[in-house]
């Protein structure tokens, strides 16, 4: 066993005080070097975050072109499915002018091809496309999917890019025309956009020489598909931008052609001047160090040792200063702190105060904060682990500023110390805080956005009064139904309320809103788990029924909802009654399409009303055919208009006592080209079912006006015109702009106002319009007096010129003692209001003996003159010039 000589016991001490002497330097190095390697990570991370905002301002802009050059193309586009709804029967020749307008200017397009009735007829540019005339989109399974979408939602689809038979590739634009005369479908526009010109004209061919990119489409339901690159970008974290082109979604993956860069001279210069700083901070503690080893060697140079601690102390402070960190040195048994010039001012400690304690710093602590940063001090105290805390403080002017503490201990002769460094943080903190903020609030907006397009969703497929599903969701069922032939078959229930509108005109739309509430509960009560219902209208609903053999149970679900409705209802404590009507079409084979059930449910639904009402009615090949009569002759008769077919026959008007013609009534016939001269009721109801009335009342007028014209040019003075006017033309705001533009004397022209009109229900504006005519002396005269609704009240506001007694009135006048005394005292009512009367349907001389003995003024049957052509009545006009007064003659 050796024995420890003096000289290695002294030279041990000696070591132990140099490792002693260097602690504080290594404290502070372990401190700046934590420090400067989170300053570090922190501008990495924004170099990053710089590098992949340069590329997406690119990739933002190139999306922005596509967007806008795509747009602009379908606008284009959308100008020739403009033209072809107005001119639905365009020539090749038409249509080539006109599409040739498209590619004159600056754009992407390639062709555009016309479909009627989904067969391409008119294409453009017509040589590289001219195969494709005749092509029937229902036959080319490739196509014919898009083109059945199209024509279903009546929305324009976008497909592709796809590869083109002239070469290339073609984005492919189809949009619906609906013609604009009829409401009907008529085919549909197809544009071919060259995607590589569209490339290479928005700069994305360009992006290439500086990116790897790739354009990448989404369909609904599937996956994201690449169509067009530059290089690959998968596992490269590229930056992605969406193009939305309104019916198809892009999105633009990109990275840079050498990949990101992980470095950068700003980065390298940042790097060097942390060095630095360290350097500066850690250089100073080493020369501590290294006086604290002489001043324990060398006890005879104190002075010249303190004098150069000073020196160093004061480099230090510069360093520090520079820096922008404060040191700080606890002495854990007296309590004792010392602070330097750069901590006082961070803590704004008062200039006159030189001593400082632990209790001034725990004061100065933020009273939420003081508990932890003291137990982590404790800790460190304790344990001699390294000190690293954050905390607020809170200044004397009460500003509260975020701090970040570094220390460690390290051991005296009298006692244990800590050393550490504070920094001012604030600007950090507030900075990190914003961004987390920015973070929650983008957060709570998304998620606020989602919730909203759940809402939405919900309500574009739901009625918002009944909840129940809407039309859209309707169309959206029927869709899921077309496959369904193969295993069963469908039905479908069309249900009106009967007397709805009575009782939202007497109760309110308050009260009719509800009893529709109450209506879409008692149709779903009636329904089955597995059946689908649906509001479609105000008061119309549809019920679609499935099954092998639904007629057997849509026929008695009919009846149940039948018998449901007919039950009273109570609305604002007031009992009210409705019923309903119901159309029903069942599938007859697995071809019929939805579609057709639907229009074959309101062709039945349609039977019932004009049946009676509060009844159901199903679809039957002979409801179809009338159907495709009504269609046809709709049809027909708007072609009649257009190629003037209507024309005026004239039936005279006698005086009931002299027997001279004292006007005559223009009634509408139609010459139509194959079934000859049609009657109005042939035709009135399909034309006011197409709101066509106006239209050859409006014809009338004016070819009776030209034609009384051309009679006096040939010597033949008619006195007066009469002719129909319904009421929409009455309502009609050009009425009397046209009026003003045909020439007529004054009280010569008469329009006739079916009885059958409520006038009670008629606005102001309409009684305004009568008052208008009269001021612009054209007779008013009330047509079928006596079974309509006219009112001594209403003959005292409208003030007519004349009565039309009814011909169902004049027909029994002569076998009738209470029909004669009646049509008496129409006569003698007229007489007294001042109102001259008119007996229409005159059948005999017999009753046009007794009406002009009963005083009635004008005559008009077929007793007298039947409805006949212009030269017609002129011939008839000049026989009738040799004829005695009162004589007994017939046509």
């Amino acid at each position: 066993m050796g024995v420890q000589r003096p000289d290695d016991f002294f030279s041990s001490r000696q070591r132990l005080m140099t490792l002693a002497g260097f602690l504080p330097a290594v404290i502070a190095c372990f401190v700046v070097i934590v420090a400067m390697w989170r300053v570090d990570r922190e501008q990495v991370a924004q170099f990053n975050l710089d590098q992949r905002s340069a590329v997406e301002e690119q990739l933002a802009a190139v999306g922005a072109r596509i967007a806008t050059s795509v747009g602009g193309d379908i606008k284009l586009s959308r100008g020739l499915v403009s033209a072809l709804s107005l001119n639905p029967d365009m020539t090749q020749d038409q249509y080539s002018a006109f599409a040739s307008g498209l590619f004159d200017t600056r754009t992407n397009l390639r062709s555009v091809a016309a479909a009627p009735d989904l067969v391409i007829r008119l294409v453009y540019p017509m040589e590289p496309n001219r195969k494709a005339i005749g092509l029937d989109y229902r036959t080319r399974p490739d196509q014919r999917a898009a083109v059945i979408k199209v024509m279903q939602e009546r929305q324009t689809v976008v497909t592709g890019p796809i590869d083109l038979v002239q070469g290339g590739k073609g984005l492919v634009i189809r949009y619906p025309v609906i013609r604009q005369d009829t409401g009907a479908e008529w085919g549909i526009v197809s544009s071919v956009l060259d995607v590589e010109r569209l490339y290479e004209t928005t700069g994305l061919t360009a992006l290439g020489e500086t990116l790897d990119f790739a354009l990448v489409k989404t369909e609904e339901g599937t996956a994201g598909q690449r169509f067009f690159s530059s290089g690959d970008v998968g596992g490269r974290s590229p930056v992605s931008v969406a193009i939305d082109l309104g019916y198809v979604h892009w999105t633009l993956l990109a990275v840079p052609r050498g990949g990101w860069l992980v470095t950068s001279p700003e980065l390298t210069r940042s790097r060097l001047e942390n060095g630095g700083i360290a350097i500066c901070i850690l250089l100073p503690l080493l020369w501590a160090g290294i006086l604290s080893r002489q001043r324990q060697r060398k006890t005879l140079a104190l002075q010249q040792r303190e004098a150069e601690m000073a020196r160093l102390s004061g480099r230090l402070e510069m360093a520090l200063s520079a820096s922008s960190i404060g040191v700080w040195e606890l002495d854990t048994v007296a309590g004792s702190l010392e602070w330097d010039m750069r901590l006082r001012d961070i803590f704004s400690a008062p200039p006159e105060k030189s001593q400082f304690s632990y209790a001034d710093w725990s004061r100065a602590v933020h009273p939420d904060d003081v508990g932890d940063a003291e137990r982590l001090l404790r800790r460190t105290i304790d344990t001699g682990e390294v000190l690293n805390t954050q905390f607020r403080i809170v200044r004397p002017d009460g500003e509260v500023r975020h701090i970040r503490a570094i220390g460690n201990i390290y051991h005296t002769s009298s006692g244990p110390r800590v050393v550490g460094v504070n920094w001012d943080v604030t600007e950090d903190v507030l900075l990190n805080q914003a961004l987390r903020d920015a973070k929650q609030h983008a957060e709570t907006q998304n998620s606020e956005l989602r919730q909203a397009r759940q809402n939405l969703e919900h309500l574009s497929l739901h009625d918002a009064l009944t909840g129940l599903p809407n039309r859209r969701y309707l169309d959206l069922h029927l869709l899921s139904c077309e496959g369904y032939g193969a295993v069963g078959k469908v039905a479908v229930l069309h249900v009106d309320l009967d007397r709805f509108k009575e009782i939202n005109d007497t109760l309110g739309h308050a009260a009719g809103d509800r009893l529709l509430v109450n209506v879409g509960e008692r149709l779903l009560a009636a329904l089955a788990p597995d059946e689908f219902a649906a509001r479609v209208g105000g008061d119309e609903f549809v019920v679609v029924v499935r099954g092998t053999d639904p007629a057997l149970r849509a026929r008695a679900l009919a009846a149940d909802i039948i018998d449901r409705m007919a039950r009273p209802f109570v609305i604002e404590d007031i009992q009210c009654r409705v019923s309903c009507s119901v159309g029903l079409a069942i599938q007859s084979a697995a071809d019929d399409t939805i579609q057709d059930l639907l229009v074959n449910a309101d062709i039945a639904l349609y039977e019932a009303k004009k049946l009676g009402k509060n009844r159901m009615e199903q679809f039957t090949d002979k409801l179809r055919l009338a159907a495709v009569h009504v269609r046809m002759m709709s049809d027909e008769l708007v072609s009649g208009l257009e190629r003037d077919e209507f024309l005026p026959f004239y039936q005279p008007q006698f005086d009931a006592h002299s027997f001279r013609i004292v006007g005559v009534e223009a009634l509408a016939r139609w010459n139509h080209p194959t079934r000859g001269l049609l009657p109005p009721g042939e035709f009135l109801s399909i034309a006011s079912d197409l709101d066509r009335v106006g239209k050859i009342d409006e014809i009338m007028l004016e070819k009776g006006l030209a034609q009384l014209g051309e009679w006096r040019r040939l010597g033949l003075d008619i006195p007066k015109l009469s002719v129909n006017i319904s009421l929409s033309r009455l309502q009609d705001k050009d009425l009397f702009s046209h009026l003003e533009s045909l020439r007529f004397e004054p009280g010569s022209l008469s329009f006739e106002l079916l009885e059958s009109i409520s006038f009670d229900d008629v606005g102001d504006e309409v009684k305004e319009a009568i008052a208008r005519l009269k001021r612009a002396h054209v007779g008013i005269e009330i047509d079928d007096f006596g079974t309509g609704h006219a009112s001594i009240v209403n003959l005292l506001d409208l003030a007519p010129d004349r009565l039309k007694i009814d011909r169902k009135l004049v027909a029994s006048v002569d076998a009738s003692g209470a029909r004669r005394r009646l049509v008496a005292s129409m006569i003698e009512m007229g007489r007294a209001l001042g109102i001259g009367t008119v007996a229409e349907g005159v059948e005999t001389m017999q009753q046009a003996k007794i009406l002009g003995d009963l005083g009635c003024d004008t005559l008009q049957g077929y007793a007298l003159a039947k409805p006949m052509s212009a030269d017609d009545l002129y011939a008839f006009a000049l026989h009738r010039q040799d004829f005695p007064s009162r004589a007994s003659f017939a046509v």
